[in-house]
């Protein structure tokens, strides 16, 4: 482990205290690596390198295990997100219903594919599933707050509301 990580996890940070006691309740235990992972998400906003080789150490779980659960799970972050984040949801329902003209008009309107933040830092798109608002399609998450029926001029609405 790096030592910037060590010299952090030794401070009172109340970032890494709290991963630390999350790490502690589930008793160092293996199995708790997912918890895990979404503590240190919801402190730092994203999984940093560094910070996955700390909690593989303390929870002796392997890089590539850690990793492996990182990059699968497409909720989890390895890089800074945007100051908004929008889901566009390409679940059956939403397909059908055009969620892919959505992800076209983010990318022509921002210059940004699934995954990516815009340069600016203000956006960052997400793909799911499904969202469970079938009934909605298309459906997309902003900042939380699921919306319905979106139609591709209705995105850009939406992204420059972000703006504002």
């Amino acid at each position: 482990m790096s030592s910037a990580v060590t010299t952090e996890a030794s401070t009172d940070d109340k970032k890494w205290k709290m991963i630390d006691a999350r790490i502690r309740r589930r008793g160092n235990s293996p199995d708790a690596l997912i918890e895990v992972l979404h503590a240190v998400q919801e402190a730092f906003g994203y999984l940093e390198p560094d910070v996955l080789e700390y909690v593989g150490d303390a929870l002796g779980v392997p890089p590539s295990r850690v990793y492996g659960v990182a990059t699968f799970y497409s909720l989890f972050m390895l890089k800074p997100q945007g100051e908004h984040t929008v889901v566009v949801c390409t679940g059956t329902a939403c397909y059908i219903n055009h969620a892919s003209a959505l992800l076209s008009r983010i990318n022509e309107l921002l210059g940004i594919k699934t995954g990516e933040t815009s340069s600016d830092g203000l956006v960052s798109l997400l793909n799911a599933r499904c969202l469970g608002a079938c009934s909605m399609a298309p459906a997309v998450v902003v900042d939380g707050n699921v919306q319905g029926r979106v139609t591709p001029e209705g995105m850009g609405t939406i992204l420059e509301g972000l703006k504002a």
